[in-house]
């Protein structure tokens, strides 16, 4: 957090093919030791699997997956005279994408499927069907919020 001024807000450029904002930040969150071309081959790729297989467009499909796993409550450890309380927050818009993004990708990575296309690609249309593990992951930080709601009242 900077002390003296808020930092603005980065302009992202939309990406070549799609033309989409959203799949440049997709791209840049999988992409590993800046290595922007292998992460945009392996989302162009698991975008065209998608195609293939569901014969939809896949911007819908990977819009709706991103959608379906973007969390609206998470809980944040609050210490309150000597104990520390799970207290539920509501999530800022940007940080619902930051992390359904996040969890996307750190599911299909624990995938079985031989290549990161595959894994990618069958992941975001499990999520799109809301099934598969990010948005397992969204439900159980909801149901954790739910059970933690007594101590919303500790909200600071």
């Amino acid at each position: 957090m900077p002390r003296r001024r808020e930092v603005p807000k980065r302009e992202i450029l939309p990406d070549p093919v799609y033309n989409s904002q959203l799949v440049t930040k997709f791209v840049n969150v999988v992409m590993k030791s800046g290595k922007k071309t292998v992460a945009e081959k392996i989302l162009y790729n698991a975008l065209g699997l998608i195609h293939e297989r569901t014969d939809e467009d896949p911007m819908k499909v990977f819009k709706k997956a991103v959608e379906n796993v973007k969390p609206t409550v998470e809980v944040k450890s609050r210490r309150v005279g000597g104990s520390t309380y799970q207290v539920p927050v509501e999530v800022r818009p940007s940080r619902r994408l930051a992390l359904s993004m996040r969890w996307l990708i750190q599911n299909a990575k624990r995938r079985s499927e031989k290549t990161m296309d595959l894994r990618l690609a069958n992941e975001l249309m499990d999520a799109a069907t809301n099934r598969g593990n990010a948005v397992k992951k969204k439900e159980d930080t909801h149901r954790m919020a739910e059970a933690n709601k007594a101590f919303a009242h500790y909200r600071w």
